[in-house]
């Protein structure tokens, strides 16, 4: 039996990304946060990360907050029901203060970690996007979270 050229790199392609994916899968140590912290972790410095509270000055991983008015459960509530309208979205925790939620990609389904911290001290959410592998992400993580604010703008 001979094989082709062609179906031994459309074979090794596959493997290749069943192993991405694969290593995707884990929830990276960069999301686990002290309780009750408005601290989220930094970006790494590759440009597959955006965060509001990187540096003003850091144009490729900066993006300022979600601000709101009324009170904090009002803004999480809304916050939930925005991230629950987006397609392949899980929310992976909700605690007090707290949301972390995964973005899957439609092609590869490469996963994004997403992270908000609500602070109704300064009527603030912060928050941090990033994804689990590669060094580049094409502005997926910032497209994302101008789409949330967007949307979580809106009346």
């Amino acid at each position: 039996m001979k094989i082709s050229s062609k179906s031994l790199l459309l074979s090794a392609g596959m493997l290749s990304v069943i192993a991405l994916t694969a290593c995707a899968a884990t929830t990276p140590e960069t999301v686990k946060r002290p309780a009750d912290s408005v601290t989220l972790a930094p970006c790494p410095e590759s440009p597959n990360c955006i965060s509001s509270q990187a540096p003003a000055d850091d144009a490729q991983h900066y993006m300022a907050p979600l601000t709101y008015t009324g009170t904090a459960e009002e803004a999480r509530e809304k916050l939930l029901a925005v991230i629950g309208a987006m397609p392949r979205t899980k929310v992976v925790a909700d605690e007090g203060n707290y949301i972390h939620a995964t973005f899957t990609s439609l092609i590869f389904r490469f996963v994004d970690d997403v992270e908000f911290v609500i602070d109704d001290g300064a009527k603030q959410i912060q928050f941090r996007s990033a994804s689990r592998v590669g060094y580049g992400d094409m502005g997926a993580n910032r497209k994302r979270m101008e789409e949330i604010t967007s949307r979580f703008a809106a009346p």
